[in-house]
């Protein structure tokens, strides 16, 4: 009998303050943490390590369609080599573009942005895209934006 495949992205006991410290380089490392200190504020929630990568706050459920289910941070990032990928809402690019054209440089992609350097970006904008995320997988907001 065949078993369903467990999820690699799950919580786990990792030191996050460990994981930042040794980001590579020095200038990732300060907006990896200026950024975990972003989130957790605006989150309200402890950053705690989802695998070996991912730097979550809080948790929410999904379904696909499909019937698939896991759960996922309400809001994330990983301090990569190239950039800072911070994980939002699926489908923030489009409803939230006036916000990204505050934001400043950036990539999006498949609800990741992609961010070279803190310094770079508004941080009005960064938090507003946070807390919509938030919003939206906390309930509160539905994908158009409205409160239920």
């Amino acid at each position: 009998m065949a078993t369903a495949k467990q999820p690699v992205t799950v919580p786990t006991d990792a030191s996050v303050e460990d994981f930042l410290a040794a980001v590579p380089d020095e200038r990732r490392r300060a907006d990896a943490r200026r950024l975990c200190g972003v989130l957790r504020e605006v989150t309200g929630e402890p950053a705690v390590m989802w695998g070996p990568s991912i730097v979550g706050f809080g948790s929410y459920r999904y379904a696909y369609a499909s019937g698939r289910t896991g759960d996922w941070p309400l809001v994330a990032f990983s301090p990569r080599k190239q950039q800072l990928v911070v994980y939002l809402v699926a489908g923030f690019e489009e409803r939230h573009a006036s916000t990204l054209a505050r934001l400043g440089p950036h990539k999006t992609g498949k609800g990741c942005l992609y961010l070279r350097r803190l310094d770079d970006v508004d941080d009005a904008a960064l938090r507003e895209l946070v807390e919509r995320t938030v919003r939206v997988h906390r309930g509160v907001d539905r994908a158009s934006g409205r409160a239920r």
